[in-house]
C-alpha cells in the first residue's frame, strides 16, 4: 500500500528527529522530575524531542489526529491518528542506561499500521508496516521458533505504582519465571516488543501501558511473524492498557497461564 509506505517513511524522520534530541541532551540533563511516582520521570529531553516530532507530523499531515505522551491529544476528526512516545525508557536515559527509545506508530481507525522505533544510543532502527517486512536498520528481521515455555526466554515490566497495587504483575513474573529459560525486564515496552520482533526475546506481557508503548511495537511483532493479542487470546486493543507478544507459537501457551492465574485471583486490582 503506498500511503503506509510513505507515511513510514515519515515515522522515520520523525523518530529520528526525536532521537537526535535525545542524543543532544545524554548525560547533561538540568531538569529531572517526577510525574505520577518517584521511577515516572520527565526531563527536558522528553519534552524536546516531543517538539520536534509534533512539529515535522504538523507540517507534513496537518490533518492528522496526534496522541503524544507529554503533551496529550492534538484532536482532528481524523481516522489517522499518531502515538508518540518521545522518549520510552526514560528511567534509563536518566542513568545513561542506552536501553531507551523514540516510539512513533500510526493507527488507521485505532488499529496500528506503520511502527517505528528508534534506539539512538544502541545505534537500531526497527521500522514496519502492517503486513511487513519488519526491519532493523533497514535489514528484514523475524521472530523466534522457540515453541515451548520452558526453552523460552521473555521480557515483562512493572507499574510505577508497583508497591501500591494488587495488580502489579509479581504474581505473574513468578509464575512464568518457575516455567521458563529466563526473564528480563530491561525497562522499555517498545524496545522489548522490538526484541519479540527480531527473536531476541520470544515473549512479552505487560500491563497498565499507554498506546503510545505499544503501537509501534505491535506493528513491528506482526510484520516478523509474531502475533499480539490481550491476556486472554483476544484481538489487542490499542488502549487497554494490556499487551502479550510472542513469536506465535507461544501466544497460546502465554494465554493459558495468564488465564489460569486470573481464575484464581483477578488480575485487576
Amino acid at each position: 500500500m503506498p500511503e503506509l509506505t510513505d507515511y513510514l517513511a515519515l515515522a522515520e524522520r520523525a523518530a529520528a528527529a526525536g532521537a537526535d534530541v535525545l542524543m543532544h541532551y545524554l548525560g547533561q540533563l538540568q531538569n529531572v522530575r517526577a510525574k505520577s511516582a518517584a521511577g515516572d520521570l520527565v526531563t527536558e529531553a522528553d519534552e524536546a524531542s516531543e517538539r520536534s516530532i509534533l512539529q515535522l507530523l504538523r507540517a507534513e499531515v496537518p490533518e492528522h489526529a496526534i496522541l503524544a505522551e507529554e503533551s496529550g491529544r492534538h484532536a482532528q476528526d481524523s481516522p489517522w491518528l499518531w502515538a508518540i512516545d518521545p522518549l520510552d525508557g526514560t528511567l534509563n536515559y536518566a542513568h545513561e542506561v542506552p536501553f531507551f527509545c523514540v516510539s512513533v506508530a500510526l493507527l488507521h481507525h485505532n488499529r496500528p499500521v506503520v511502527g517505528v522505533v528508534h534506539a539512538p544510543r544502541l545505534q537500531e532502527c526497527f521500522s514496519a508496516v502492517q503486513g511487513g517486512p519488519a526491519r532493523l536498520n533497514g535489514q528484514p528481521i523475524a521472530v523466534s521458533q522457540v515453541d515451548s515455555l520452558k526453552q523460552s526466554f521473555l521480557a515483562t515490566g512493572f507499574p510505577y505504582r508497583k508497591a501500591e497495587m494488587s495488580d502489579n504483575n509479581y504474581r505473574e513474573f513468578i509464575h512464568f519465571a518457575n516455567r521458563c529459560q529466563d526473564i528480563r525486564r530491561p525497562g522499555s515496552a517498545a524496545l522489548d516488543l522490538c526484541y519479540v520482533a527480531c527473536g531476541r526475546f520470544d515473549g512479552f506481557w505487560e500491563r497498565h501501558l499507554n498506546a503510545w508503548d505499544v503501537c509501534a511495537g505491535a506493528v513491528l511483532v506482526e510484520a516478523a511473524g509474531g502475533q499480539v493479542s490481550a491476556y486472554d487470546g483476544s484481538p489487542l486493543e490499542p488502549f487497554s492498557g494490556e499487551i502479550l507478544a510472542s513469536n506465535g507459537r507461544l501466544q497460546p501457551l502465554m494465554s493459558h497461564e495468564l488465564k489460569q492465574l486470573a481464575q484464581t485471583r483477578p488480575l485487576r486490582s
